[in-house]
């Protein structure tokens, strides 16, 4: 978000003098999404894999001044989304000053909001209040009480000497103080359904009940839902009314294409770089590893042996690819090396990450979890390598193997340095390894010499023989 200096405090009759008008914050998005559609400006910045998809479908909801609700599986980008919505709010609003509603000057809905002005007339203090703080998040667990969301009556102020019927006894909940904002509810349907119904009046009649007396609250409130499908329909469900009281529904999903996963694993991951006895150790992922990472998971979210229903996170793709790091940081620290690089090698570190955030259609022994994880790696290395070669163009590659005995000792333990020397005495391998963008640092060759090598066995040209703390490659 630009950011804006805050306004200074005013009072009403400036206010009105300087030509302010109230809109709702229905309002006030469409009139900012229509500007910024008009100046071709990106709808929601950082929100990657949905241009064609559930971005202009939002957009419509928007527009239309609805309610929404996102449906999708975990790890589908729906709350980003809803906090990103922040950024169509206007930089300042201006409120009646201590008024707990934060009430429009014009329309003060609460009963001080409402004494303040009747007191005071213009000269009632106006203060400016924050687009970032304008944005609610709750997230709907079965524990969430109608206090929490609408309000209580406050036994202190009772005991001050205000009657129970008096509007000023109560305490606001989440949904009365983020009047004039943007109110996201995660997991509604884990929401009690005692609970969602006390959300009907608030959504429509904006009619509100507290301990059996009415209090009639206008609220001006954009909602963003988010639901996952297997909650619809297993461990909750959201009521039929209330689902009808949201204009749009809008289903999100995965990234589509392997280029966005790597996008958004780029933009997410932590970056790592250690400070080393003084010396900076850089971690320089090259391309062709990115693509096993976002390969894998694609490769999971179509895997007959991981449930579907549960999904498979884009939040897989980013731990992989910060372990990946981990590793390589770890190695090239404990070498000594001035940079460091993911390779084959270390692929198995990210079966502790990935173990973790799958499900299994079928549970067996305990290990199974690890060989299936396993196995997915191996089809996402010889996935993408056989994007970049054709096996008939390695054949001269193959033949060293064979013809020479040749054998290639590489590994975790194994120095950049001696891959690099391997690259330089077999010709046909640095040429294999120039079409790959490994960089021309000592680390990045390492990673591009062990993902050829790779590539040949999982293609049933050579041979692989662990030992110890390195593999061989043979014939």
């Amino acid at each position: 978000m630009t950011t804006v200096p805050r306004p200074a405090d005013t009072t009403l009759g400036e206010l009105r003098a300087a030509g302010w008008r109230s809109r709702s914050v229905k309002e006030e998005l469409r009139a900012n999404l229509l500007a910024r559609i008009a100046a071709g400006e990106a709808f929601l910045p950082g929100i990657l894999g949905y241009d064609e998809t559930v971005l202009p479908q939002l957009e419509n909801a928007i527009l239309a001044g609805q309610d929404v609700i996102l449906l999708g599986e975990r790890g589908q980008a729906k709350t980003r989304i809803a906090r990103a919505l922040i950024g169509l709010l206007d930089p300042w609003l201006p409120y009646v000053a201590g008024a707990e509603l934060h009430d429009d000057p014009m329309h003060p809905i609460s009963p001080l909001g409402r004494t303040i002005e009747a007191e005071r007339g213009d000269d009632t203090p106006i203060a400016w209040w924050a687009a970032a703080d304008r944005y609610s998040e709750k997230l709907a667990t079965p524990d969430i009480s109608i206090a929490d969301l609408i309000g209580e009556v406050d036994p202190v102020k009772v005991a001050e000497g205000r009657y129970l019927s008096d509007e000023l006894t109560i305490h606001y909940g989440l949904l009365p103080r983020t009047h004039r904002g943007i109110f996201s509810l995660n997991e509604l349907p884990d929401l009690a359904e005692r609970i969602q119904v006390g959300l009907l009046n608030v959504m429509e009649e904006r009619d509100v009940q507290v301990r059996g007396y009415r209090v009639r609250l206008d609220l001006d409130l954009f909602v963003i839902a988010s639901a996952n499908p297997e909650d619809y329909t297993s461990r909750g469900r959201i009521i039929t009314p209330l689902k009808d009281r949201f204009g749009a529904q809008i289903r999100t999903h995965y990234p589509e294409e392997a280029a966005t996963e790597i996008a958004i694993m780029e933009a997410e991951a932590v970056v790592f770089e250690a400070d080393a006895g003084g010396a900076s150790v850089p971690v320089e992922v090259p391309g062709f590893m990115k693509e096993v990472v976002a390969e894998l998971s694609q490769l999971a979210r179509r895997s007959s042996e991981v449930s579907q229903r549960s999904g498979v996170s884009v939040r897989v793709t980013i731990a992989n690819r910060e372990t990946l790091g981990a590793a390589a940081l770890k190695r090239a620290v404990r070498l000594g090396e001035p940079s460091a690089a993911p390779r084959i090698s270390d692929l198995p570190a990210v079966v502790a990450s990935t173990a973790g955030k799958i499900e299994l259609e079928t549970l067996g022994d305990e290990t199974r979890e690890d060989r299936v994880v396993e196995k997915l790696v191996a089809r996402a290395v010889v996935n993408v390598f056989n994007r970049h070669f054709a096996i008939s163009e390695l054949v001269p590659l193959i033949e060293r193997f064979e013809e020479e005995g040749l054998e290639a000792e590489v590994g975790e333990a194994v120095p950049s340095r001696s891959h690099g020397e391997l690259a330089a005495a077999v010709s046909e391998l640095g040429e294999a390894i120039a079409r790959l963008d490994a960089g021309e640092s000592p680390a990045g060759i390492a990673s591009a010499v062990e993902f050829v090598l790779e590539g040949l066995h999982l293609n049933r040209r050579l041979n692989k023989e662990r030992r110890g703390g390195g593999i061989r490659y043979a014939r």
